[in-house]
């Protein structure tokens, strides 16, 4: 229940966000909320992160794929250990992987808006994947500190 409610969520923000910014902008079109500092920018992005490996589907399509199934896999094995926290973060992963697969699978690019100016443009998907492996790797951490202490 809990995996798919978080999947649910970050598609249905993440595409949303998406629709709304490439039917009200045009590419390359900004909107300054806090000027200089956050803009809301359309860019469509063929690459993989930082708009890397453009022109190679093996990356930007057949590795995220893997990657979804690996992190939902993952999510599924740590929901039944009744392992809440690994499993949601799983499956925030999951969904962002899944929202950026949707656009490029549907439109070629993965639509990003969000816009801090000193930071390559990005959209819902990719916070849902970056906060998710962050926090996992801060969870695996710190599991790990707690298992060598009990030795």
């Amino acid at each position: 229940m809990m995996i798919g409610t978080i999947i649910i969520l970050v598609l249905a923000l993440d595409q949303m966000t998406k629709f709304l910014i490439r039917a009200n902008f045009i590419v390359g079109e900004t909107l300054p909320m806090i000027p200089d500092i956050l803009h809301l920018t359309y860019v469509r992005n063929t690459g993989a992160a930082f708009s890397m490996f453009r022109n190679m589907p093996v990356v930007t399509v057949g590795f995220p794929i893997l990657m979804v199934i690996l992190c939902l896999a993952a999510s599924v094995y740590f929901y039944r250990r009744k392992e809440r926290i690994p499993a949601a973060l799983c499956a925030l992963i999951s969904a962002g992987g899944m929202g950026n697969l949707i656009d490029r699978l549907m439109l070629g690019y993965v639509t990003d808006m969000i816009d801090f100016r000193v930071f390559p443009v990005f959209n819902v998907a990719d916070i849902a994947v970056t906060v998710g492996c962050v926090l996992l790797a801060l969870w695996i951490l710190k599991t790990e500190d707690r298992g060598k202490g009990e030795q």
